[in-house]
């Protein structure tokens, strides 16, 4: 459960505390705005002290495809339909060399506007210089070198008020110039413009030039070439005695390729010849078989007996059924069959006799066209070698006439194109001279000025917040120390006297004051209601946190109660005497302490209602004195007169006495002075208190500024009521 309660404070602590934020803001919003004033007004002063800048603005238009006489885009080496030749041009526009045209053509290196003006920081850096010798200087230039860097320098300058910008999608592209003057910004801003434009119709004209004298030594070395193998062929026709080395070529093929289908006809003749031959050979004592082979049927010859030889049969079937064997029909049928017969046989022979002829001759044939190839290929060999050398002079003599004439149309091309310079860019509209200055945009950096300084005190002011870890009120007695709030003590107004501010509880105009310090006594009563509550013992962290002046006043709120005895226990540094007016030569605690006095002449009777033993003399060693058990029994023999005794005590971190004293008190209050301690130092005072055995009742926050607290907090004082309550008497 514990560790759940713990887990939902760290959150809550986590979470921003926007009401806090503001209030803290609103807390401190006149500091705010006194240094928001402040600031704007330095940099009104500035901002009016800086001179006006007026900008002119040229506007230009980048061809697309530049007029030319003749296309030599090639010459030139661009593509102007691509992208990235506007991307180049603008590059080139912002160039320095461009600039530097400008620069020299109106003289800006003595230009009163680009001066190096002398600056209050470069006088520091110089007066610091000078006061410390052993910081690296600048190396000495001779008067070539100071010369240049100051041109660099000017340039630089110069070039930073050079912006150009693109119009997108289109082929515009704006120059602009700034400058103190209207009519300078103006000429330069045209000036860019036709710089530009020069710049490249130079480089055109540069390229020209250079392409033509290549041109012009190529062209010599490629007609000496082409001369050169001019005569190697010509001499090579004379020496091979050759016309039309196309046409003899030509007629050679198309004879071995007439001698190869012919010998490819030849050698079928006689693979048909042999064929035939073997067959005949094999059935050359068969007459009936020689006559049904189909080979020897379908020779023509054969065919047109065969076709007698049946005519007639079919003439001799005819007449037999009409006519006896003896008839002279049937006789003179069967003497022309017998013919028809015997020539068929005959054909037959003379089939076999011919078909061995032919054979003969197809193997002459043939050896013949063999031979006649085997001629004919070694003479077109010999033409082949000459043709391949004549044509590989040929080709020669061809490229070097191909390159020399594009060459020299090149370069004539060139020549023509060289007088013409068509301009890359055109102005589509002339820079004007402005009339309202762009910089510096006085209204705008006022105005920004104070929003930032606003906004600038705002997040110090929380800083400062935040990096303050003082006790401011109770509350943060409870956040900061985990320690019981007692109460606060409001602050005085400054201007009191001392004597007002001591006795400022009995003042009817503080109310709020005086029931502060009954809320204390309040708190205190209510804590001792089960245990007797006698001696309380006030100390603080620090000096000056108003420890004493809390003893008094808590002195005089016990009094209306109960009989009270305040005693001055800082020995070091006693303040009750002062404060209370009394003499400086009164016996008092230390007096007692050491025995010089008796008890009743270290007391001081009813002073405001109060008795009071002041610090006395002050002793040598007071932290001795203390810690003896004198003063426990001077405490009892106290405890048995009064009801109350208040013991004002030394400062805990600045001696020890208060520790000494603290185990002899029923209860101890710490003292901790709003928005001036810081909470670790109250927190070891705590520690010590607590080690030293010291019954710590709590801590009064003491000069709290109840105003500021109200508002931080936003709400009303916790004693609102009590001054609404008495203004009605205050009246009366």
């Amino acid at each position: 459960m514990d560790s759940v309660n713990l887990q939902e404070q760290e959150s809550r602590e986590q979470v921003i505390d926007l009401r806090k934020t503001f209030m803290v803001i609103m807390a401190a919003k006149w500091r705010i705005l006194l240094m928001a004033i402040m600031v704007t007004v330095l940099v009104g002063v500035v901002v009016f002290g800086m001179p006006k800048v007026y900008r002119a603005t040229s506007t230009l238009l980048i061809e697309a495809q530049q007029a030319q006489a003749i296309k030599i885009e090639e010459v030139y080496g661009f593509n102007s339909m691509q992208q990235e030749y506007y991307l180049t041009q603008f590059e080139i526009i912002k160039s320095r060399a461009v600039a530097e045209r400008v620069f020299h053509q109106f003289n800006i290196l003595e230009h009163p506007e680009f001066q190096g003006k002398s600056s209050l920081t470069n006088d520091l850096v110089k007066l610091i210089k000078s006061a410390l010798p052993f910081l690296p200087s600048e190396p000495s230039l001779d008067q070539e070198a100071a010369a240049a860097r100051k041109m660099t320098k000017t340039l630089n300058r110069f070039i930073d008020r050079i912006s150009v910008s693109p119009i997108r999608r289109t082929q515009l592209v704006q120059i602009s110039f700034e400058s103190e003057d209207p009519k300078l910004a103006r000429d330069i801003a045209n000036a860019l413009g036709q710089a530009y434009i020069e710049s490249q119709l130079d480089a055109r004209v540069g390229i020209t030039q250079k392409a033509n004298t290549w041109l012009g030594g190529r062209l010599e070395e490629l007609r000496q070439r082409l001369e050169d193998s001019e005569k190697r062929l010509e001499r090579f026709r004379e020496d091979n005695n050759l016309v039309d080395v196309a046409g003899i070529t030509s007629l050679d093929a198309r004879e071995l390729q007439q001698l190869t289908d012919d010998i490819t006809s030849a050698r079928s003749r006689k693979a048909q010849a042999e064929g035939l031959w073997q067959l005949l050979e094999r059935y050359k004592n068969n007459y009936q078989r020689l006559q049904s082979l189909p080979e020897v049927t379908s020779h023509p010859s054969i065919q047109n007996v065969r076709r007698e030889l049946i005519t007639v049969e079919r003439k001799v079937s005819e007449l037999a059924q009409v006519y006896g064997p003896k008839h002279p029909k049937m006789v003179a049928a069967q003497a022309e069959l017998k013919t028809v017969q015997e020539n068929l046989r005959r054909q037959i022979q003379e089939l076999v006799a011919g078909i061995q002829k032919e054979l003969e001759s197809a193997d002459q044939n043939l050896v013949a066209l063999e031979q006649q190839l085997k001629e004919a290929r070694s003479v077109f060999s010999g033409l082949s070698s000459v043709e391949t050398e004549y044509r590989r002079l040929q080709r020669e003599v061809e490229t070097n006439r191909t390159l020399f004439d594009s060459f020299l149309g090149r370069q004539k091309e060139t020549e023509v194109a060289g007088d013409f310079n068509s301009p890359v860019a055109r102005f589509t509209d002339f820079a004007t001279m402005p009339t309202d200055p762009v910089k510096p945009k006085r209204k705008l950096i006022i105005l920004l000025a104070f929003v930032a300084s606003v906004v600038l005190g705002m997040v110090v002011s929380l800083v400062f917040d935040a990096l303050n870890d003082t006790v401011k009120s109770p509350k943060d007695v409870e956040t900061l120390l985990r320690h019981r709030a007692l109460g606060y003590i409001p602050r005085l107004k400054k201007r009191l006297a001392q004597k007002d501010k001591t006795f400022a509880f009995f003042d009817d105009q503080q109310k709020m004051y005086s029931e502060a310090v009954r809320s204390i006594r309040t708190s205190l009563s209510l804590m001792a209601l089960d245990k007797p509550l006698k001696v309380i013992e006030v100390t603080s962290s620090l000096p000056e946190e108003g420890k004493s002046t809390a003893s008094l006043n808590l002195a005089f709120a016990f009094s209306s109660l109960e009989k009270v005895l305040l005693i001055d226990a800082d020995m070091r540094k006693p303040t009750v005497a002062s404060r209370l007016e009394l003499p400086p030569y009164q016996a008092g605690l230390a007096d007692c302490i050491g025995g010089t006095e008796e008890l009743d002449d270290c007391i001081i009777r009813d002073v405001r209602g109060i008795d009071v033993m002041p610090a006395g003399a002050v002793p040598l060693n007071p932290l001795e004195l203390l810690s003896g058990d004198k003063l426990s029994k001077l405490l009892a023999e106290l405890s048995s007169r009064y009801d109350k005794i208040i013991i004002d005590t030394p400062p805990v971190q600045a001696v020890s006495d208060a520790l000494v004293i603290a185990p002899k008190a029923d209860a101890v209050v710490l003292v901790v002075k709003a928005d001036s301690t810081r909470s670790p130092v109250v927190q070891h005072v705590l520690a010590k208190l607590h080690q030293a055995h010291a019954r710590v009742y709590g801590v009064v926050v003491n000069q709290l500024a109840t105003d500021k607290q109200t508002s931080y907090y936003g709400g009303s004082s916790e004693y609102g009521y009590y001054q609404a309550y008495e203004q009605p008497a205050d009246k009366a």
